[in-house]
């Protein structure tokens, strides 16, 4: 019985439930439920205020998965990347970007490898190995907790590797338990879920009540230049994806990589324009970063600045993103691990991607 695989709601019914098999007091369960993730422990010895008989019970019920650390990096600009073992031996990596004294994002995987094969993001060349249970989702933020030399994330983004709305169940349980009071209590605000545009789980997500970010991998302002960077624009065009955003009650921002002669000229910031600015969204310019197909080169500084200040003079809330981690191949796209179980490769179309 893996309660990090339930939503707070469901492991603390679970856990009355079982506490009432074994004729323990009902109000145990306040001591157990918040061990999972508002003050987590590495194993039930460490949650002291439980008798000796409960907690060999809750080892033997109900050990406590973890993802095993096995490297970290530092960059010279403070930016940790952290590589996780899963118990199949598989590994994925998530990212610690600290920013200032109180803003602390932790970048996270939902898959290890990934399906869609953008050209420009090392990811992607890995190919698919498996979708990440909710606990192994969230265990990257639970691990943080459990370090006293982190703590806790302000912010949680969905940049890492994999597709999160490809991984739709699991990242469905992973988003309540990290907003949830009784979970990790992130506000929703502070959430990001990043994706290429999967329009019948991105229309699941926009179902939500709650208020999580949505940042949406564009790259590319047609169609036909979209599908040479980013082979999901077969199956979702453009023309749908914007169309789905029209009806997305909150505020978007677009990921856009900046490509040299692919998508980085004077009409692709006005069509660029065309977009953004009907939708209200916030357009983040980024550098291509090395690790995608390596025929692809960076936009020069000047082409970058001049495309932020086309987009800016065309009405459009843009921000040039300076690169995090680059030492260590912990930026954006350069996501990558190599491990002995398998090559990584992209599923059959099962009807969902």
């Amino acid at each position: 019985m893996n309660l990090l695989d339930l939503t707070p709601f469901d492991a603390h019914r679970t856990v009355s439930a079982w506490l009432a098999e074994r004729g323990d007091p009902a109000y145990r369960v306040r001591q157990i439920a918040p061990r999972l993730w508002q003050r987590p422990v590495s194993q039930w010895s460490e949650a002291t205020d439980l008798p000796r008989s409960l907690i060999d019970a809750l080892e033997t019920s109900s050990p406590i998965c973890h993802l095993t650390p096995c490297a970290r990096e530092t960059s010279s600009d403070g930016t940790i990347k952290f590589l996780w073992t899963l118990p199949d031996g598989l590994a994925i990596e998530s990212v610690w970007i600290p920013e200032g004294r109180r803003r602390r994002t932790l970048c996270i995987s939902s898959q290890a490898g990934c399906a869609f094969g953008c050209r420009f993001c090392a990811t992607g060349r890995m190919g698919f190995q498996r979708h990440l249970a909710p606990w192994e989702i969230t265990g990257q933020v639970r691990e943080m907790l459990l370090d006293t030399e982190f703590g806790r994330p302000t912010n949680v983004v969905f940049m890492g590797m994999g597709e999160p709305l490809h991984n739709w169940p699991a990242l469905d349980v992973a988003l309540t338990t990290l907003n949830d009071p009784l979970g990790f209590g992130i506000g929703a605000r502070h959430i990001t879920v990043s994706t290429v545009g999967l329009l019948p789980q991105l229309a699941k997500l926009a179902g939500r009540p709650e208020q999580f970010r949505l940042a949406v991998s564009l790259h590319a302002s047609t169609s036909q230049r979209r599908e040479r960077l980013m082979p999901v624009e077969r199956k979702y065009n453009l023309t749908r994806l914007i169309g789905a955003l029209h009806t997305f009650a909150r505020r978007v921002t677009l990921e856009y990589v900046m490509i040299e002669g692919a998508n980085d000229s004077t009409e692709d910031a006005t069509a660029l324009a065309e977009i953004a600015k009907p939708l209200g969204a916030m357009v983040n310019l980024l550098p291509l970063h090395p690790g995608g197909a390596p025929a692809l080169a960076p936009s020069s500084s000047d082409v970058m600045r001049a495309f932020e200040g086309r987009l800016r003079a065309l009405g459009v809330n843009v921000m040039l993103r300076r690169s995090r981690g680059l030492d260590i191949q912990a930026a954006c796209g350069q996501l990558r691990v190599e491990t002995s179980v398998g090559r990584g490769v992209a599923p059959e179309d099962d009807g969902d991607i």
